[in-house]
């Protein structure tokens, strides 16, 4: 968020504090003023959260993510600063702070109400919504730390707050400018703040916001910034914390200009402000303290002063990197080694890791916004969905064999965002070990450990994770991301009893095949409307890679991580595609692009998925899911229920598959869905249902090679709009 209106006040009222600049020319010159350095690349620290809706400038976002495509589009990126000499490093959030968590959760709830309205559209026009609805793909932020990696570009994960770490990065290191969009690095003293929004990377020119200028202009010192943040709001000291003082600054400052020279309210404000704390000052030992004495407080207020201001004292730069950092500990000490408290800490700053470090050294974690319909009355949120697996990861991580002790570690503090969470507090979700052969391992033993029987151990637990154990025995015989893809469909399948056979054949055969597409194919794939369903479950399916990926991190690595990253496996507009033909019952082989290999790739992978459900008693049914309008359906038993049961969200007594919302106190208190134990899977019953006809629409995917792909015969047939 930054600081209130600061932005708005350096671009609106002081356009002199904001400079365009070639970031070309600004490397050259950075080697020229760092002579003692000269042989170093100019380095630019790059806020990754801020710029990941400038990255995915995919057109397609609301199917779950053109994944191949965004990759090209972050190549390239990083290509163009590389090939101008100028050396970047990444950074990205690891984490919430405790201080920010009521920003987090507002920010949460207000995104919550935006999916609302993108799925009412969608059900409305059968088509995405426009940019005012916007919402990046579930998982950006994890899988693009990945994908950087893979560049061969530095990329680091916070242990703190992440403008925190960038801005002494920046610092320490001497670095040539931090790009990002938050005027929290205007208050910072540390590189040139310059902005990602306004960037042109064709001719590599951006805006830069000149702290000094800034200053100038206000009549401040530079280290007076961080109290004029707090004063105007920030993520540590809200808005209406010092709204007091505001009104009282506004006051004073209108009496002294009767035309206030900054026009707007905006811009009223900063200037007020900026000659309130200008005031504060008077002898050289009062300067000494965060706080000067003459500001006076109630002792609540001042201490959360104190908080926000340090929040902006960056280290000095010779202060080694670890000294910067706040003292290692972790609430799970006595349940695993030191070492493996350090080797999670490396992975998770070196963005090799994930989930790890923040069960192991937090006991918490966060999960943000997935496209999920609140309204859908089949699909369980994935919050529900991948409940257990993540039980069965902080199984791994913490019932290990690491000492006698036989306390039970405490539960997991979970703030993972889903319909019917009102995120007033975490939900406490305890460890359960997984289920193998041999007792629970040591992770000693997997992460630090080689040989045959460890490499074997590794990918039993990973697959026992999600209740795959056989899948184990199919590595080396397919592609690790086909049998990650596998293990995935499979898991959601056990867990989700609305799931048919033409949700399974949609998401193998979009693996399959995307193999042998490129991304000119994929680009080309023109969908003849949305089925909101869909989706949700593509959204569903990557969110799930990402735990595939905690779980793989847990595990010692048994799969490269590389084969969980979903350009591997996974592209929205294809999945779409392929759910709408395999819901309009279109023979397999068309399903599979007319490609014999595919296809039997395709039916090995279908009866090895079978295999694992028939001994899980789990029987899946064959249902559409789309009519001729691109509706929804659902079909009807025999005696009037309809399939997935009553609205299992509005029940407050009874659970549905392993869901239930439990009410609040008598008198109106806030009810909250609470995530249950969910009860091993026992299959589901009940007669074959019946379909109305209809007729099965079309996928036009554009210019391809009609030798291996299905020439589709219906593009005649379009829906009419607004009928959905």
């Amino acid at each position: 968020m930054g600081v209130k209106g600061l932005q708005y006040f350096m671009e609106r009222c002081c356009p002199e504090s904001c400079v365009t600049v070639n970031l070309r020319e600004m490397a050259r010159q950075h080697v020229y003023k760092t002579t003692d350095n000269s042989s170093s690349c100019p380095t630019l620290v790059v806020d990754g959260m801020a710029c990941l809706c400038h990255w995915y400038l995919c057109k397609d976002w609301v199917c779950g993510g053109q994944w191949k495509e965004y990759m090209s589009i972050l190549r390239s990126w990083v290509e163009t600063f590389t090939s101008a000499g100028i050396r970047l490093v990444f950074f990205f959030d690891g984490m919430v702070e405790e201080k920010k968590r009521p920003v987090w959760v507002k920010r949460r709830r207000r995104v919550n109400g935006e999916i609302s309205k993108i799925f009412r559209y969608i059900k409305l026009h059968g088509e995405q919504p426009g940019k005012d609805l916007f919402s990046l793909p579930s998982g950006l932020a994890t899988f693009t730390r990945f994908a950087l990696r893979s560049l061969g570009q530095d990329v680091f994960c916070s242990v703190q707050e992440a403008d925190y770490e960038i801005a002494c990065y920046a610092r320490r290191h001497g670095c040539m400018g931090i790009l990002g969009q938050d005027s929290d690095f205007v208050i910072f003293n540390s590189a040139p703040y310059l902005s990602v929004a306004k960037l042109h990377l064709d001719r590599l020119t951006t805006v830069l916001y000149d702290r000094e200028i800034l200053c100038r202009a206000i009549g401040l010192n530079v280290s007076q910034l961080p109290l004029l943040a707090c004063l105007l709001g920030n993520d540590v000291v809200p808005e209406e914390c010092m709204q007091a003082i505001r009104n009282n600054a506004m006051a004073a400052y209108r009496k002294s200009y009767d035309a206030a020279h900054s026009g707007a309210p905006q811009g009223q404000m900063v200037f007020a402000v900026s000659q309130f704390v200008s005031s504060l000052w008077g002898t050289e030992e009062e300067e000494m303290g965060l706080i000067p004495l003459t500001l006076k407080l109630p002792v609540a207020e001042r201490k959360l002063l104190e908080k926000g201001i340090c929040s902006y004292l960056l280290a000095a730069p010779d202060v080694p990197q670890q000294d910067a950092t706040p003292p290692f500990t972790s609430t799970f000490e006595k349940y695993v080694s030191p070492e493996i408290l350090k080797a999670c800490r490396e992975k998770h700053v070196s963005a090799e890791g994930f989930m790890v470090y923040n069960v192991l050294c937090e006991g918490v974690i966060e999960c943000s916004n997935s496209l999920e319909d609140e309204e859908d009355h089949e699909l369980l949120p994935q919050a529900v969905v991948f409940k257990s697996s993540r039980q069965h990861i902080y199984g791994l991580l913490l019932l290990n064999k690491h000492d006698d002790s036989t306390a039970e570690p405490p539960a997991i503090r979970e703030w993972i965002v889903y319909p019917g969470n009102p995120l007033n507090e975490p939900d406490m979700v305890p460890a359960v070990p997984i289920c193998i052969p041999c007792e629970q391992p040591s992770l000693d033993l997997m992460w630090f450990t080689s040989g045959p029987d460890v490499s074997a151990l590794r990918l039993m637990s990973f697959f026992s994770i999600f209740d795959c154990q056989e899948f184990a025995e199919l590595h080396g015989v397919i592609e690790d991301f086909l049998l990650a893809a596998l293990c995935l469909v499979t898991y959601i399948v056990l867990q989700v009893p609305s799931l048919c056979s033409e949700d399974v054949d949609a998401y193998l055969s979009q693996a399959v095949c995307l193999r042998l597409r490129s991304l000119q194919e994929l680009q080309h794939i023109k969908l003849p409307f949305l089925c909101s369903r869909a989706v949700q479950l593509g959204s569903l399916y990557v969110r799930g890679l990402s735990y595939m990926l905690g779980a793989n991190c847990a595990s010692g690595c048994p799969l490269p991580n590389a084969a969980l990253m979903p350009w591997q496996s996974f592209d929205g507009q294809l999945f779409h595609s392929k759910y709408l033909l395999a819901h309009s019952r279109t023979e397999q082989a068309v399903l599979l692009d007319k490609h014999p290999s595919s296809l039997a790739l395709f039916l090995q992978l279908r009866e090895k998925h079978l295999e694992v459900c028939k001994k899980r008693n789990r029987v899946l049914q064959s249902q559409s899911k789309v009519n001729v309008l691109g509706q929804s359906h659902r079909p009807q038993y025999r005696d009037g229920r309809t399939a997935g049961g009553d609205n299992w969200r509005e029940r407050g007594d009874t659970s549905f598959g392993g869901w239930r919302r439990e009410t609040g106190q008598r008198g109106g208190g806030n009810s909250r869905a609470k995530l249950q134990e969910r009860p091993a899977h026992r299959g589901r019953g009940g007669d074959q249902h019946s379909h109305p006809r209809f007729l099965p629409p079309s996928v036009d995917e554009g210019a391809q090679n009609t030798s291996s792909r299905p020439e589709h015969t219906l593009s005649r047939w379009r829906p009419s709009r607004g009928r959905y």
